[in-house]
C-alpha cells in the first residue's frame, strides 16, 4: 500500500497570532505595538497596523516582534525571553523552520497615574 503525501500550510497571519501570543506570554511585555511597520501595507490593507510581521523564505520564517514594555522591566532580558518564547513556539505549533526573530522595542509603557502627576 502506497502511503499517501501530504502537504501543511499554514497562513502568515496564523503564524503572526502565534507570535503575538508568544510574545504576550512573556513578564514585562505589556503588549505588542500598534505602529505601522510596513507603509506599501498601509495603503493596501487594513491590517498593516499590527505588532508581528512574519517573511517566508523558502519553507523558512523570519519574524519581527514590536513589543511595548513595562516601565520597569529589564528590557535586555525581557526582549530576549521573547525571542526565546517565539521561536519556540511557532517551531513547535507549526513545524515550521524559524531563522531569524527580531524583537525591537517600539514603546514603553508608563501608567496614567505618575503620568498625571508630572
Amino acid at each position: 500500500m502506497d502511503k499517501i503525501k501530504t502537504e501543511l500550510s499554514i497562513n502568515t497571519e496564523v503564524l503572526e497570532k502565534m507570535a503575538e501570543i508568544a510574545a504576550k506570554e512573556v513578564d514585562g511585555v505589556v503588549g505588542l505595538s500598534k505602529k505601522s511597520i510596513d507603509l506599501k501595507g498601509a495603503v493596501k490593507n487594513k491590517n498593516a497596523f499590527k505588532g508581528v510581521k512574519i517573511e517566508a523564505v523558502n519553507g523558512a520564517v523570519k519574524i519581527s516582534a514590536y513589543i511595548c514594555v513595562d516601565k520597569k522591566a529589564k528590557v535586555k532580558e525581557v526582549a530576549e525571553k521573547v525571542q526565546e518564547n517565539i521561536k519556540d513556539k511557532v517551531q513547535t505549533m507549526a513545524g515550521t523552520v524559524v531563522t531569524q526573530v527580531n524583537v525591537i522595542v517600539a514603546d514603553v509603557k508608563v501608567t496614567d497615574e505618575e503620568s498625571d502627576k508630572e
